[in-house]
Parts: C-alpha cells; structure tokens; sequence
C-alpha cells in the first residue's frame, strides 16, 4: 500500500488516494481521502473499504510513511493479526507493485481529467472498475477473475439487452464509453512504461579489483545556487572494489580520510572507472561528512550591486565559492549571505569591494 498525495483538491475536499494492491490477485483499490485524516480515520477506512470485502490479509508492504511507521498503526496491525513489512533505501522493488499501479493510476486518471473534464474523484470508482478488470500478464488474466473465480459482468454486456427493458440507457452508453476510454488509456499506459523500462533496464556488475567512482550529494540545507543547480563534483575516487556484498552490494577500500563512513556501498551509487589521471578528485578537498554529504562554503566576495525594483532595493554580492572557479561565482542577496556567513563580511578585503555603479532595473 502506498499514498498518492499533491492531487488538486476535489468537490470533496479530497486531496490523497490511498492505493492498495493484492500480491496474489493483482487487484486494486483507490480509495479517496485527505491528507490531514488521523490515524483513526484510515484505520476506519481500512476495516471498511478492505477488511471487510477481503478479511484481515497476511502481511503488509509500505514504504517508511509516518503513518505506516506509527505506533497506533503498528499495534492495529499486531492485534489483527498482520505482519508489517517495510521497504528499504536503494531496494524500490520490495515495494515495486504499489509504485507501478501508482504510475499507471497517475496515467489514467491525467487521461480522464483532459478527456472528460471534471475533477479526479468522480472518475476513480470507474478507473478503480477498468483496473481490476484489465488483462495482467504476470497472471495471465484480469485481477477480477483471478479474485472471484469468473469474468466481471461489465456495461459492455448491458448494451445486449433490448432498450425497452433497461432504464437509464443514456446513462449506461455514457458509462460504456467512459470505460472504453480508460481501458484504451490503461492498456497505452502500460505499453509506454513497460517501453521505458526496457530500454533503460540493464544489470550492472563489478568484479573485485575493479575501480569506480563514488556518488556524493549536496547538502539540501546550504544555500540555493540559482539556474545553475547543485555545483560539482558529483563523484569522488576512484576507489577499489575488495568485496561484493549480494547481488547488489560492494564493499570498497577507503582512503583513512573517510574511515568514519561505511564502506559497502548500493551498486546505484558506483560508476565505473575508466583510466584516466584528470579524473581523480581528492576527497579531503570536497570534505566528505559522514553521511556522504558536503557543504559549500564562500571564499571571496568579487562585487557588489544593486538592483531596483519597483518599491525596494536589494543588495547583491557576487559570490565565489571554494574549490570553485570565477566562471561559477554566483549572485546572491547581501542580506541572506549576511545572516549564514557572518564571517565573510569581516574580511578587509571583502569590506572594501567597491559597488558596481552600472544599476540594473528589473521589472516587478
């Protein structure tokens, strides 16, 4: 089970869909809620929409949600009977069946709001319906059938019936070619995903002895650099493979430098290395934190500015960060660099930067 949030807000003040998906039948239910429901609310949602139509399952899979991590969820679980299993960091596919029903729930339900106009949840119950009554290859029939043993009786079949005998025959085509629509719009959805996946689907292995680089992060919390994004570098290394850990895992042999750092590392954070003296990056200069984050840090201040606007003044400083060149200095607010690097001003030579006197006027 898993959360599908960000949703624009419907009639109903719905904001979330709740998907939850059966391991051995593939069937699924989207279930509407908001996102500032209590954890009492979904467990009343959960005995009503699931327990009660399937009966207390087995075990669960989710990812690490507050809510699914939670104690009153936890000791829910526990006194009905259900295991709880999380999914891990690097290792989506624990949890993969969730996020590919999400995927193809996103797909179908952009394809009914440009088809049909309308918010989402007048149209979930129908994509909920077109879902669980689609072939899946992996069982080689309809979630329905696989879960009652016979085909759905869908509005297909309805149409066969004389008009005299059926109220409502409007609202029966109407229906009839919403759910053509989405079925066309499920089954694009899936060939467009499987495609994608075939493409970029490769198994990447290294062997022992070999060198590959290792992938680093910026710290979120420092400030933002504009348009130009993260600065580098994005690997350090290289480092040499001593060990595989599993199918997916490596163990590297790092430099003392880094020795407070955990030295198996998930396949998804190595590249490998091709020979080449420019690339090796030293990592005491990128200064590596624990938790295989670093910060940047300003160096010099190059400039000062001014720009108007059409009721303030703002201050800007052209900033050069360390390990930097002057090509990636950046422009930022005086006032912000003020109050995070208090230091920088304190410099002589900083101080006496000399305001650009060419003020730029930018539009409101």
């Amino acid at each position: 089970m898993d959360f599908v949030s960000g949703l624009p807000s419907s009639s109903r003040k719905k904001d979330v869909i709740w998907v939850i998906v059966d391991r051995l039948t593939k069937s699924a239910h989207f279930i509407s809620v908001r996102m500032d429901y209590s954890l009492d609310k979904l467990a009343e949602l959960y005995i009503s929409e699931i327990v009660r139509l399937h009966g207390v399952p087995v075990s669960i899979i989710s990812d690490r949600d507050p809510r699914f991590t939670s104690r009153f969820w936890d000791k829910l679980q526990e006194a009905l009977g259900t295991q709880l299993y999380f999914s891990t960091a690097f290792h989506p596919q624990t949890d993969g069946q969730s996020e590919r029903v999400i995927q193809v729930l996103e797909d179908m339900l952009r394809c009914c709001i440009l088809e049909f106009e309308g918010n989402w949840e007048r149209y979930l119950p129908l994509i909920e319906f077109a879902y669980n009554n689609s072939y899946q290859s992996s069982i080689k029939m309809a979630p329905y059938k696989a879960l009652y043993g016979r085909k759905c009786r869908t509005p297909l079949y309805w149409t066969k019936l004389s008009e005299k005998k059926i109220h409502g025959v409007d609202l029966i085509q109407e229906t009839e070619e919403k759910v053509k629509v989405i079925r066309d719009s499920l089954k694009a959805a899936s060939d467009r995903q499987k495609s994608y996946a075939d493409l970029k689907r490769k198994e990447i292995e290294f062997q022992v002895g070999d060198k590959v680089f290792l992938k680093v992060s910026p710290w979120k919390k420092v400030l933002q650099f504009g348009r130009k994004g993260k600065l580098s570098p994005r690997f350090i290394g290289p480092y040499e493979i001593i060990e595989r850990i599993g199918p997916v895992a490596y163990r590297l042999a790092l430099p003392p430098e880094l020795d407070r750092i955990h030295n198996v590392f998930h396949v998804s954070m190595l590249r490998r290395y091709r020979s080449d003296p420019s690339h090796v990056i030293s990592p005491t200069e990128v200064e590596i934190q624990p938790d295989m984050t670093y910060s940047e840090e300003p160096f010099k201040i190059l400039a000062r500015e001014t720009k108007e606007l059409r009721n303030k003044k703002i201050n800007l400083v052209k900033v050069l960060w360390q390990k930097h060149g002057i090509e990636e200095a950046t422009w930022e607010p005086e006032e912000a660099m003020r109050k995070q690097y208090p230091n920088l001003f304190t410099d002589p030579e900083n101080s006496n930067t000399k305001l650009d006197r060419g003020k730029e006027k930018v539009p409101d």
